[in-house]
């Protein structure tokens, strides 16, 4: 028997990483404010997301969680943000202390906030920083086949 308080890792990863295709693939093409020359077609968009996430994963697993985030949102300005707000969803589901960077009350994505909310909340205590890794590369191996996928 399971018990009913045990965190599903695999199955928080699989609904972030599902999250990411849905906001960046689906939302983006049926978007209105888009003049149709702007618009990309689903196929172009999944390229698009499995480009970045396939760079970021390369940056978690050779650099670690605050490179990959610096990462994304240093260098990655189509989808990065996106991608940011769902590992930040994902870590909040991870740890029940958790909640994301906040600035006057308000969620706050910024490079500046988000950067030092992790160093405060996720590199400081080893044991967490190593979850949060793995956890996270489960997350964007799932996202990376999403795509793959919906190309």
């Amino acid at each position: 028997m399971s018990n009913n308080t045990q965190l599903n890792l695999d199955r928080l990863a699989a609904e972030c990483a599902q999250a990411i295709i849905r906001r960046v693939v689906d939302e983006e093409e049926t978007q209105k404010n888009k003049r149709e020359n702007e618009k990309k077609s689903k196929q172009q968009l999944a390229t698009s997301i499995d480009n970045t996430i396939t760079k970021a994963l390369g940056v978690l697993q050779e650099n670690g969680v605050y490179a990959c985030f610096l990462y994304l949102l240093a260098r990655e300005k189509e989808n990065g943000s996106v991608v940011v707000d769902e590992m930040l969803s994902l870590l909040g589901g991870l740890f029940s202390e958790w909640e994301k960077p906040m600035r006057n009350g308000q969620s706050d994505l910024s490079s500046d906030v988000v950067l030092k909310h992790i160093t405060e909340k996720v590199t400081t205590d080893l044991e967490r920083l190593l979850l949060a890794k793995e956890t996270l590369e489960q997350m964007l191996i799932y996202a990376r086949y999403g795509a793959k996928a919906r190309e």
